[in-house]
């Protein structure tokens, strides 16, 4: 049973980031409120609202990356990985992309769950 709301928070997490993505124009950090909101209305521990908000918004940014690498032939991630201290390495760049999502996916998620208490006063 614990397992559902397991995986249908970190559904919810990456299919709600994707849709603050895609369908407004706030910027690319607006997925934090939903990923807060998320852990706020449904409990869990705080480690496991770090993993689902992590993981979410995480898996979602390494597969849009790599749908977009594909999509133009790997040009401008090899362009990107040069510039940055990747030395052309293209998964190194899709490693840190997704690092990246899931630890400001995470910390949204846990500052929702250690906000839900807070809130229930």
């Amino acid at each position: 049973m614990n397992y559902i709301k397991l995986i249908s928070t970190l559904l919810l997490s990456a299919l709600l980031a994707y849709a603050v993505g895609i369908y407004t124009t706030l910027p690319w950090y607006s997925f934090v409120f939903t990923n807060c909101i998320i852990a706020i209305v449904i409990p869990q521990a705080p480690w496991k609202s770090f993993l689902t908000g992590g993981v979410g918004v995480g898996l979602l940014w390494l597969i849009l990356a790599i749908m977009i690498n594909n999509a133009n032939a790997h040009i401008l991630a090899i362009k990107v990985a040069q510039i940055l201290p990747f030395k052309g390495n293209v998964n190194a760049l899709l490693f840190v992309t997704s690092l990246v999502g899931c630890i400001v996916g995470g910390m949204a998620s846990l500052t929702g769950s250690y906000i839900r208490p807070i809130k229930n006063k």
